[in-house]
């Protein structure tokens, strides 16, 4: 029997897939738990647009990510902080501050999107790296002044 199934199954397939199985499983299991559906013509083109409905909101997601890149270049942050001599800091500034200045400048960044390769615990000029699609990064120049 062939189906379509509607989730995740282990040993079975992925959401979305179309596979062919036995009458008993798919009458028992697959069909009595909801994770499938008899694979007639409605289910398979119901099927079709929806992975083609997926695959157009990635895309778009994508289109996003890349325009907010480019509005990203040109962003420099100026961050004043305390510092003790020799333009160390007291503490170091992290990811979560550097989202609240990109917010401060009407960028909606999540932290967890803002990669540091170690906190930065002294002045001067950081170039700071922003995932913002599996696909897309952009860097951004966050400069550290003493208070």
């Amino acid at each position: 029997m062939k189906v379509v199934l509607l989730k995740d199954v282990k040993g079975t397939g992925k959401k979305g897939e179309i596979k062919e199985v036995s009458d008993g499983y798919a009458k028992n299991f697959l069909l009595k738990n909801g994770s499938a559906k008899v694979a007639t013509a409605s289910a398979l083109n119901e099927n079709a647009m929806q992975k083609e409905a997926h695959a157009y909101h990635k895309e778009m997601e994508k289109q996003d990510a890349k325009a907010l890149a480019e509005k990203l270049k040109n962003v420099k942050l100026v961050m004043t902080i305390k510092c003790g001599e020799n333009g160390k800091l007291f503490g170091s500034i992290t990811t979560k501050e550097i989202a609240e200045q990109l917010k401060s400048k009407g960028y909606e960044i999540d932290k967890r999107k803002i990669e540091l390769a170690q906190p930065i615990k002294a002045t001067g000029i950081y170039t700071v790296s922003i995932k913002l699609h599996s696909e897309v990064s952009t860097k951004i120049s966050v400069e550290v002044e003493a208070q």
